[in-house]
């Protein structure tokens, strides 16, 4: 489920990538669940040694604080949303189908990822500053992502043309859409489906584009 690929931000011990890339893999899958239960802040480097397998010891020499895990999971989470944002562009054949089919993975890999997206709002404030910086990062170049896809559009034809301020807002509206999905799953999810979230939303964003001015 992770992807570690920016993992070097953090310091190890062990000179082995590899190995370091599988370890921490095995850290993370057990800590954020305890995360999540418990509350990163209640959670010990104990609890998630004992629940990855590993000594506390072993533990230090893969990640340095509990404050090194946090950003981990939040730096693997922005990689699988990237990821599969980018497989959804690859099956696209372009046209406003191709808007609709990164919009539709994006959704979904917040709906997988509900708890994990809500993690990383509640608890960013804990982590060191340079990390809380890369973190935000990670999230404007997810907009990033969508910025590119929408100029691509209007520069081919196939939406109408906005100016670039309107098209960098319209990108961190649809960021945001996908966000309540986890923020207000707790109304939505009893209302709508996920496909019904999904198919609303995209014809909401869509007819942004299509409004007489």
């Amino acid at each position: 489920m992770y992807n570690l690929q920016k993992s070097h931000d953090i310091p190890t011990q062990i000179k082995n990538p590899d190995l370091v890339r599988r370890r921490r893999r095995q850290i993370i899958d057990a800590s954020v669940q305890l995360f999540i239960e418990n509350g990163f802040h209640k959670t010990t480097t104990r609890q998630m040694a004992r629940a990855a397998g590993l000594s506390i010891g072993s533990l230090y020499e893969y990640v340095a604080s509990k404050e090194d895990v946090l950003y981990l999971v939040c730096d693997s989470i922005h990689a699988e949303v990237e990821r599969g944002m980018s497989d959804a562009l690859d099956r696209t054949t372009g046209g406003k189908n191709a808007l609709a089919e990164v919009i539709r993975e994006y959704f979904m890999v917040c709906h997988r990822m509900s708890d994990f997206i809500l993690l990383i709002y509640q608890e960013t404030q804990s982590l060191p500053s340079q990390w809380q910086k890369k973190v935000l990062e990670n999230e404007l170049r997810i907009t990033g992502l969508f910025i590119k896809v929408l100029g691509s559009l209007i520069s081919s034809g196939d939406l109408p043309h906005i100016d670039g301020r309107s098209i960098e807002l319209v990108a961190h509206n649809i960021c945001v859409l996908g966000h309540m999905w986890t923020f207000r799953r707790w109304f939505l999810a009893n209302h709508y489906s996920i496909e019904d979230y999904i198919e609303l939303q995209t014809k909401f964003i869509i007819g942004i584009f299509t409004q007489k001015t």
